[in-house]
């Protein structure tokens, strides 16, 4: 039996950071200090009628540091809810993050390699196939499945916005019939890049050019995680035990998340 002193815990997270270059919309992060943390814990007791403490009685005047967050939940490593893809899946209402029963965040995972894939394109089907192949593995249900792209690499610069290959409607599609409730990407978003989602709108007028990937989750219930990293990292690509439970905000399209793998601990 596996207990947590002989586990390895691999980090398959990015964090939430302001400014940087990889968001459109970046997180803005206010800090307060320890000696600011004192002043405001004193203020809260004076808020409790308790009036006669100051910032300067804490120890070596120094009280708790936090900081306040402004980000949409879309931010950093993060797991999309059904809701984020409409309204509803089939007749249905689409469940909201905190709906998302835990069970689907917890299993094992199999990472495909699609780091040879050029980016603006669209992952297949039969793509999908051939690399289970390669593996030797078949999906089971409820199984979860990680592409691993490589776009990871790039975090902090402007090209994580736009170099990485995308899921296509069909290949989403593929995995859901087969009773996968999960999938992840390394890559900023699940589908092919916003500017080539865009372009080849334009010179099709096809809406279905536009967020396929996401939208196929009108039809089937599924979640997907976004940004994640060090896929390469993993010592296998199947039977990779996951844990990737998101924050649960009320009513939100997306949680917070820090997907970790566990392994055996080497001798």
């Amino acid at each position: 039996m596996l207990s947590l002193s002989d586990t390895r815990v691999i980090d398959l997270s990015l964090p939430i950071e302001p400014g940087v270059a990889s968001e459109p919309w970046p997180a803005d992060i206010e800090r307060f200090d320890h000696e600011t943390g004192a002043d405001l814990l004193a203020d809260d007791l004076h808020d409790l009628g308790i009036e006669d403490v100051t910032g300067e009685d804490f120890p070596d005047g120094m009280g708790l540091a936090w900081e306040e967050v402004q980000a949409i939940t879309h931010t950093g490593t993060h797991l999309d809810a059904p809701y984020h893809y409409g309204p509803t899946v089939g007749n249905e209402p689409a469940k909201t993050i905190e709906d998302v029963p835990i069970e689907w965040c917890c299993g094992d995972a199999v990472v495909l390699d699609f780091t040879w894939k050029e980016s603006g394109t669209e992952i297949t089907p039969d793509e999908l196939d051939a690399q289970l192949a390669d593996l030797d593995h078949s999906l089971s249900p409820d199984e979860i499945v990680l592409i691993h792209t490589g776009a990871d690499e790039l975090w902090g610069t402007p090209e994580y916005l736009t170099d990485f290959p995308g899921m296509s409607a069909a290949a989403t599609n593929h995995l859901t019939e087969q009773g996968v409730r999960v999938i992840g990407t390394d890559a900023y978003g699940f589908d092919k890049p916003f500017a080539e989602m865009g372009r080849r709108y334009v010179e099709t007028e096809n809406p279905e050019e536009l967020w396929p990937a996401h939208f196929a989750g009108r039809e089937v219930e599924y979640c997907q995680i976004e940004k994640m990293a060090n896929l390469d990292a993993l010592p296998r690509k199947t039977n990779v035990p996951l844990v990737t439970t998101p924050v649960a905000i009320e009513g939100a399209s997306a949680g917070w998340v820090r997907p970790v793998a566990l392994f055996e601990r080497k001798a």
